[in-house]
C-alpha cells in the first residue's frame, strides 16, 4: 500500500517567510495528510528527511529553507550542501525528497523584499504539492 501522508520540514530562520511554503502546500494536500516538523535552520533538514523517508511512512518529504546571505559565511555552500544532502537522502530511501529551499543572490530585510518572498514561498509550496502528487501517480503507474 502506498503512502498517502507527507511530512513537511521547516527551516526556522526566516520562519515568516518559509512557513508560508507550507500554506501553499496545504491548498492542495489537506492539513490532515501532512505532519509537521521544525528545525533550526536549513542545514538541519537532510538528516531528518533521511530519517523520516526512511520509515516507510511518507508519499514524499518536502524540506522549506530560506538561505540568504548573512556576511559571516558563504551561503552557496550551505545551499549546496543542503540540496546535495536532500537529492542523497531521496536515492537513499526511495521516496521522493523535495526542496522549496531558496537562495536569493541580493535579499535585504525590507518590507517590499520580504513581501515577495513571502509571496514567492506560498507559490514554491503549490508547486512542491503538485511535484509529490505527480510523482506519487507516476510510481503508482509504474507498480501496476
Amino acid at each position: 500500500m502506498t503512502p498517502t501522508r507527507y511530512a513537511f520540514i521547516k527551516a526556522g530562520w526566516h520562519a515568516d517567510i518559509v512557513d508560508r511554503a507550507l500554506e501553499g502546500f496545504q491548498q492542495l494536500i489537506p492539513a490532515d495528510q501532512i505532519d509537521v516538523f521544525d528545525v533550526p535552520g536549513a542545514f538541519e533538514m537532510p538528516l531528518l528527511s533521511r530519517d523520516l523517508a526512511a520509515t516507510g511512512r511518507y508519499a514524499a518529504v518536502i524540506a522549506a529553507a530560506f538561505v540568504v546571505d548573512g556576511g559571516i559565511y558563504r551561503h552557496e555552500f550551505v545551499a549546496q550542501a543542503v540540496v546535495d544532502g536532500l537529492m542523497r537522502a531521496g536515492m537513499d530511501t526511495g521516496v521522493p525528497v523535495l526542496s522549496v529551499s531558496l537562495t536569493p543572490h541580493h535579499y535585504q530585510e525590507t518590507e517590499h523584499h520580504t513581501q515577495i518572498y513571502r509571496a514567492h514561498f506560498v507559490e514554491k509550496g503549490r508547486e512542491a504539492a503538485r511535484a509529490a502528487l505527480m510523482i506519487g501517480k507516476t510510481r503508482a503507474a509504474l507498480a501496476a
